[in-house]
C-alpha cells in the first residue's frame, strides 16, 4: 500500500540516505505495516521479497531507518509499489519525496501501480502523475463457510496451469511470488475445476496478525467465486477474515454484503502510465494492497 504519509514536500533532505534493504530487514517493513494498522500476513515478507529483492528500499538518518518503500518490478513493463511509510516524527521534511523518487527510478519506464488511501488520491495525481482507476473496498466478517466438493488444492495442479490463469487476471507474470504465496504455512490455496478439468478459478486465504485475509480470488463466474470463498472460510470456522474487492465488480460487492461483512477500509488503485485492461468481472478479490 502507498500510504497517506506521502508528503511531497520538496526539501533537500541532505541528511537522509536511501539504500536497498537487505533480506534481514524485511521484518521491519512488515512490523511498520502492522503498526500502521494494515494487518499484513504473517508470511507476506518472504513472498513479497521473492518477487523483486532489488526493489526494497529504506531511508536512513544517522544509521536509523526512518522510511520504507517497496517497488516490485514484475517484468519489463509492469511494477507495483507498497509498504510506503515514513517515521512519524520526520514526516513533512522531504524524506518521503526523496524515497519516492528513488523507488520510481527503480521502476524505470514501466507502468507503475499502487493502492493509496482515498484522501491522498488527488495529491498522487497532481504531484506524482498517477491515474485513478477504481476503488478497492476492504470488508471484515466472520467465517461460516462449508466444504465444497468441486475444489482441489491449488498445489496439486500443474503450476504452469495455475500461472497461466493468474496471468490472465494480473498485468504481469509473477511466478516467483505465486509459488510462495500458495505454499506458506497457515495458508490455504484452493482451485475450482470445471467438468472438463480446466481451471475455473482459484483463491488463497492466509493468516494475518489479526484474523485472516482472502486474496486473490479470480473466477470465471460469481457462482465459482462464491464456491471458492465458501471453501476457504470453511478452514477457519468462526474466525475473523478480511476480503478486498474491486468496486467495479458489482457481484463481488454484493457477495460481501450477502455474507454480512462490514466495510472497514479502502484504497484508490492508481497507475503511472495507463490503466491495464483486465477482466475485472472475474477479479473478486485483490491479492494484496502491497503487491497488486
Amino acid at each position: 500500500m502507498i500510504s497517506g504519509y506521502y508528503t511531497m514536500v520538496r526539501r533537500d533532505g541532505k541528511d537522509i540516505q536511501i539504500r536497498t534493504a537487505t533480506e534481514d530487514e524485511v521484518p521491519v517493513f512488515i512490523e511498520w505495516a502492522r503498526c500502521e494498522g494494515w494487518n499484513p500476513g504473517v508470511h507476506d515478507g518472504e513472498c513479497h521479497y521473492a518477487a523483486d529483492p532489488n526493489g526494497w528500499f529504506v531511508a536512513e538518518r544517522d544509521g536509523d531507518i526512518v522510511g520504507t518503500l517497496v517497488v516490485t518490478n514484475y517484468d519489463a513493463s509492469f511494477s507495483f509499489g507498497g509498504f510506503y511509510i515514513i517515521r512519524e516524527d520526520i514526516r513533512g521534511e522531504g524524506t518521503g519525496w526523496k524515497l519516492w523518487n528513488h523507488g520510481i527510478a527503480h521502476a524505470g519506464e514501466r507502468n507503475f501501480g499502487g493502492d493509496g488511501v482515498f484522501q491522498m488520491q488527488n495529491k498522487y495525481a497532481e504531484n506524482a502523475g498517477l491515474i485513478y482507476a477504481y476503488r478497492n473496498v476492504r470488508w471484515q466478517g466472520r467465517a461460516d463457510g462449508h466444504a465444497q466438493p468441486d475444489l482441489v488444492s491449488a498445489q496439486e495442479l500443474p503450476f504452469n496451469n495455475l500461472l497461466a490463469y493468474d496471468c490472465h487476471h494480473f498485468p504481469a507474470e509473477r511466478s516467483r511470488f505465486l509459488e510462495k504465496w500458495i505454499s506458506r504455512d497457515e495458508t490455504l490455496a484452493l482451485a475450482y475445476l470445471n467438468s472438463d478439468e480446466s481451471l475455473g478459478g482459484y483463491g488463497v486465504i492466509r493468516r494475518c496478525f489479526e484474523g485472516h485475509k482472502i486474496g486473490p480470488v479470480f473466477a470465471n463466474t460469481p457462482d465459482i467465486a462464491e464456491c471458492i470463498i465458501e471453501g476457504l472460510t470453511e478452514s477457519i470456522p468462526g474466525e475473523v477474515f478480511f476480503f478486498d474487492t474491486p468496486e467495479p465488480n458489482a457481484a463481488a460487492m454484493t457477495m460481501a454484503r450477502d455474507m454480512h461483512m462490514e466495510e472497514v477500509f479502502g484504497t484508490a488503485r492508481m497507475y503511472s502510465r495507463h490503466v491495464p485492461v483486465l477482466p475485472l468481472h472475474e477479479i473478486f478479490g485483490v491479492t494484496s494492497f502491497e503487491l497488486g
